[in-house]
């Protein structure tokens, strides 16, 4: 069995208090892939799915076969190519090429090794959609080196697909991309901005609840009143400026959010004592991380005590919790091929934007 292509992807943090469905943060903490194909020949009684081997996070409740999130994307991005790529008129080499693309299909092997939790809010859900659709389109263009995304000018198609298939961009963005990132999606436009910021060093408490993105929107007014709204705007703006310029002050200052933390933290075991200890402790900000249940804790030092607090607070509430310690990265998805590493987006043209075709069934 030969690897054909390894990615990483960094965990990410949406939503960052008030910048709700609208910006998000990279993590110094990642998942790798990678894409195998078998050295035997495709057929001879083999199952037409890919087999897929999850080490880390996830380990004993990922699925194992075509229904992963990573096989699914790529088997579903390549039949989508393969139907665009569609020669009309010419049936026999579109049952030849369908029957190459089963045989490929069988021959595949992806193994996962996650760092980055599952259900937590950091993200997990992207870096599995955003690898297959990167070895997708590494199967599609026949890739020969790390930066194909690049030089087949397909990174703005990416984050596009991905925003499509998460339903928003604020996760996918910074996982592509790197850094903070703030994004807008309509129809089939999506504009994405990276700011500048410096490294800063946070901490993630993740409480074992259950708590699926889906959910948690459920739970959200359909709503809001124009004050609760000029609240949002300002203080999403006055975030990003205390990103980009370090200023813990304002960051202090202009956390805070009237679209979903009030209607998601309450239903979250522990979480709001847990956000108390955290300020208590020496914390200049805590916000859900993405729809949770992890909370993001911003603060200049005593993380592992902060981190501690918060793990008490849980455990009063009857909850386990694990609390991590990272940087923020401003680096995004690395491609490896052969010997190369490039970064995935190594070419993107911040602020683009681009429309697409839609999609054909």
């Amino acid at each position: 069995m030969s690897r054909l292509i390894s990615v990483r992807i960094p965990a990410t943090s949406a939503n960052l208090g008030p910048g709700f469905d609208s910006m998000g943060l990279a993590l110094d903490l990642w998942n790798r892939f990678e894409l195998h194909i078998t050295d035997e020949a495709a057929g001879r009684n083999k199952p037409n799915k890919p087999m897929v081997d999850v080490r880390g996070e996830g380990a004993h409740t990922l699925p194992r076969d075509a229904s992963h999130l990573v096989a699914q994307t790529m088997l579903e991005e390549l039949q989508r190519i393969d139907g665009e790529r569609q020669p009309r008129g010419r049936k026999s080499a579109w049952r030849n090429r369908q029957a190459g693309l089963a045989d490929l299909r069988a021959s595949i092997r992806i193994v996962c090794h996650n760092r980055v939790p599952c259900a937590s809010g950091l993200g997990s859900s992207s870096t599995a959609v955003l690898a297959g659709l990167i070895f997708a389109y590494a199967l599609a263009e026949q890739a020969a080196h790390a930066g194909f995304l690049a030089e087949a000018g397909l990174i703005d198609r990416v984050l596009h697909r991905a925003a499509q298939i998460e339903g928003h961009g604020d996760n996918v963005g910074p996982a592509l991309l790197g850094g903070l990132i703030v994004v807008s999606s309509q129809g089939d436009q999506v504009i994405a901005q990276r700011i500048p910021t410096p490294k800063m060093r946070v901490g993630v408490c993740v409480p074992a609840v259950d708590l699926l993105t889906r959910e948690a929107r459920a739970m959200l007014p359909t709503q809001l009143s124009r004050a609760d709204a000029v609240f949002n705007i300002g203080r999403a703006l006055l975030i990003v400026e205390a990103l980009r310029s370090a200023n813990g002050a304002l960051l202090q200052q202009a956390m805070g959010d009237r679209m979903h933390e009030p209607y998601r933290l309450p239903i979250i075991p522990g979480a709001l004592e847990a956000r108390r200890r955290a300020l208590e402790q020496g914390a200049l900000a805590v916000c859900l991380s993405g729809a949770g249940p992890g909370l993001l804790v911003f603060a200049k030092a005593h993380h592992r005590r902060i981190g501690q607090a918060m793990q008490a607070a849980f455990a009063e509430a009857g909850v386990t919790a694990r609390y991590w310690v990272m940087d923020t990265t401003d680096q995004g998805a690395q491609i490896e091929m052969g010997d190369r590493v490039a970064a995935a987006a190594a070419a993107f043209t911040c602020g683009a934007r681009r429309n697409h075709p839609p999609r054909k069934r």
